[in-house]
C-alpha cells in the first residue's frame, strides 16, 4: 500500500465527496487541496469560488489566500464578496467548507474565542469572516479538521457557525433555510457524518490503523456508532500523485502535520 501521511487521507477522502457539477465555494490550505484534486481526478466540471470573487478560474498552483490573483487566473467571472454572500442568499452554492477551533456534537464551529468572557478571553481567533454566512447558507457544509478532545467539545465556548444548533428543527427555528447543514467532518482518524433523526455526530467510517475506541477518545462528548463502522478506503496511487505533483508540489499543505 501507498505511504501517505494525515494530511494527504484528509484531503483525499474530502475530495470525493464533490460530484462533477456541484459548486464549492472554499478557502486556502486543506479544503482548496481538496477542491483542486477533485477537479483533476473526479469532477471537472466542480466550479470553484473564493469568497473575494473569483468564481471558476483555472487553479494552475495553490492560492495563499482567498484574495490572491490565483483565484482569478481565467475565471468565469471576477466579482466581489457581497455578490459571493447573495450567491449563498439565493442558494446556488452546493458546498462550503469550514473549520474551526472548536465543533461540538450538533456541528456547531467555534473559531472566535476560547473562554466564557468576550471581552477578556484566554484566546482570541480571527473570527467568522465569510463562515457564518458560508455555514448558515450552502447546503452542505464540509468540515476539515483534526481530531482530539480539545477540539471536539461538548459545547463550543461561541458559535461562530451554526450547525443543528441544538438538535432537531433548531435551525429552521433559528430561520436558516430548510434542508442545510453539516454534512461530513473529514479528520485524521475518521469520517464522521450525522444522523438524521438526532442531528448528532456520528462515525461513518474510520482510517486505516484506526480504532472506534481511538476515535471515540479523542472526541469530548459521545459519538454514535451503528453497526459495524466500515474502514476508509485509503488514498489512491493516483490521488496521491496528482495531489503531489500538480496540487501541491511545494508541500505547502501535505507537508504539515494534521494537529
Amino acid at each position: 500500500m501507498e505511504e501517505y501521511n494525515s494530511m494527504e487521507i484528509m484531503i483525499s477522502v474530502a475530495s470525493r465527496f464533490l460530484e462533477d457539477g456541484a459548486s464549492i465555494s472554499v478557502g486556502t490550505g486543506g479544503p482548496c487541496a481538496a477542491a483542486m484534486l477533485a477537479q483533476k481526478l473526479y469532477s471537472p466540471n466542480l466550479l470553484i469560488i473564493f469568497e473575494a470573487g473569483g468564481i471558476a478560474p483555472l487553479l494552475r498552483s495553490m492560492p495563499i489566500s482567498v484574495g490572491d490573483s490565483r483565484t482569478m487566473y481565467k475565471a468565469i467571472q471576477t466579482t466581489s464578496m457581497p455578490e459571493i454572500m447573495e450567491s449563498l442568499q439565493r442558494g446556488v452554492v452546493d458546498y462550503c467548507f469550514l473549520g474551526g477551533a472548536q465543533i461540538d456534537m450538533y456541528g456547531n464551529l467555534n473559531s472566535t474565542m476560547i473562554g466564557t468572557d468576550y471581552q477578556h478571553p484566554k484566546v482570541r481567533f480571527p473570527g467568522s469572516g465569510g463562515a457564518n454566512d458560508f455555514g448558515s447558507l450552502a447546503w452542505r457544509t464540509l468540515i476539515m479538521t483534526p481530531q482530539s478532545s480539545r477540539r471536539f467539545v461538548p459545547k463550543v465556548d461561541f458559535i461562530t457557525t451554526p450547525g443543528y444548533l441544538t438538535g432537531p428543527g433548531a435551525r429552521e427555528e433559528a430561520g436558516l433555510p430548510p434542508g442545510t447543514g453539516p454534512y461530513k467532518v473529514i479528520t485524521n482518524l475518521a469520517v464522521l457524518g450525522y444522523d438524521e433523526e438526532t442531528r448528532r455526530m456520528r462515525i461513518e467510517s474510520i482510517h486505516p490503523g484506526i480504532t472506534v475506541e481511538e476515535v471515540q477518545k479523542n472526541t469530548g462528548f459521545e459519538l454514535i456508532v451503528k453497526g459495524k463502522v466500515p474502514v476508509t478506503e485509503p488514498p489512491t496511487k493516483e490521488e496521491l500523485k496528482i495531489l503531489r505533483e500538480e496540487v501541491d508540489p511545494l508541500r505547502l499543505i501535505i507537508g504539515r502535520k494534521a494537529e
